[in-house]
């Protein structure tokens, strides 16, 4: 799979490899300011972005500021305390994490409880109190204090719940889907491509028709399809979006997504008026950003030929976004590898490599080669 093989290749490999029933992939160059793209495999799907929601969340907070929902708009800071924000999580143990360390993994919370299961028992999920159990989901080794630059990083899916009931209460709408949708769907101009599966529904798009099925779950009746695949995120928010998982979207969609963030870190585009910087910053004790993740020294999903200050993210559905600014590329990869069963552990193997073909025909797009 190495070389310029184009995206279409790749992914019909990723499939004739069995690692997900379906798949698509895409690459996108910049030079000279104009944008080269090239998609391929089953490029019209949605598929459930699953963890690939988090940073569009850490975006839609560094997108609230001052005035941009309305002129009396004080603004998101990232320094506000998830209590002062959210008055009834004001009695929890993370009533004074500020956001900025709940998007950076770093402020001591579990890295997941099952919010979900009175859905298992026939019962209904009581949303207030399964968000302020995840705030009460303190590590033993976190008692005290939180200093300055956090916890030692644990990845936790409760902070992005916790992160994303904060942008909601701050934007006024009713989940994390919701302000996501307001604050860089909208202005990235990908309604219909991008969105939760309520969103899309509501744009006109036959969700369950055109999204790639995820996961075969009895108690949920069957295969999961046109429905978030993340039990918690179906628990708190149900065909909408939580802070950690929600969003459905093609490979295109996604890629201008990645577009968007590199062409606003140089200050350009429809994010270039706000301050991305500190979403991909470098913090103690790890790799995990703020929103993204960078690249591991050796044995990172990212492959051989992304770049050292390459930053991005994964979903536990297969899904992958990739982004190289020294070489301004970007790359995504989008599977449901988890159809029928999440036991496959194939996509460890082909993620690097099909990112490594990605990067190669993205440099052989920006050569004039393809």
């Amino acid at each position: 799979m190495g070389g310029a093989s184009s995206p279409g290749s790749i992914a019909s490999e990723l499939v004739r490899r069995a690692v997900a029933p379906s798949v698509a992939a895409g690459c996108a160059v910049k030079r000279g300011g104009a944008w080269r793209v090239e998609v391929g495999g089953e490029a019209a799907r949605h598929y459930d972005l699953a963890s690939l929601t988090k940073p569009m969340t850490a975006v839609a907070v560094a997108r609230c500021l001052p005035g941009a929902l309305g002129a009396s708009d004080p603004g998101l800071a990232r320094s506000a305390r998830l209590g002062d924000v959210c008055p009834e999580l004001r009695d929890t143990a993370s009533a004074a994490s500020p956001l900025e360390l709940l998007l950076a993994h770093r402020a001591g919370l579990e890295a997941h409880i099952p919010v979900f299961q009175p859905l298992l028992e026939g019962r209904p999920v009581d949303a207030a109190a399964a968000l302020r159990a995840a705030a009460n989901a303190r590590r033993a080794d976190t008692v005290g204090p939180c200093p300055p630059s956090g916890f030692p990083p644990v990845y936790s899916d409760l902070g992005y719940a916790l992160v994303g009931l904060a942008l909601a209460r701050h934007a006024g709408t009713r989940d994390a889907g919701e302000a996501i949708a307001r604050l860089v769907v909208g202005p990235l101009g990908l309604d219909g491509a991008l969105g939760t599966a309520r969103d899309l529904f509501g744009a006109g798009v036959d969700v369950e028709a055109t999204s790639a099925p995820t996961e075969d779950v009895p108690w949920r009746g069957g295969l999961v399809r046109g429905r978030v695949h993340d039990e918690n995120a179906w628990a708190l928010t149900g065909s909408g979006g939580s802070g950690h998982a929600g969003m459905f979207g093609t490979v295109s969609a996604v890629l201008s997504f990645g577009q968007a963030v590199l062409d606003g870190l140089e200050g350009e585009g429809p994010l270039g008026g706000g301050d991305l910087a500190w979403l991909i910053a470098e913090r103690p004790g790890g790799t995990l950003r703020a929103g993204f993740d960078g690249k591991s020294p050796e044995g990172s999903s990212a492959g051989a030929r992304f770049g050292p200050r390459s930053f991005g993210h994964l979903g536990f559905t297969g899904t992958s976004l990739w982004i190289d600014p020294d070489a301004r590329i970007v790359a995504v990869l989008l599977t449901n590898r988890v159809s029928p069963t999440r036991a496959s552990g194939a996509i460890r193997a082909a993620r690097p490599e099909a990112h490594d073909a990605l990067h190669a025909y993205a440099d052989a797009l920006a050569a004039g080669r393809v």
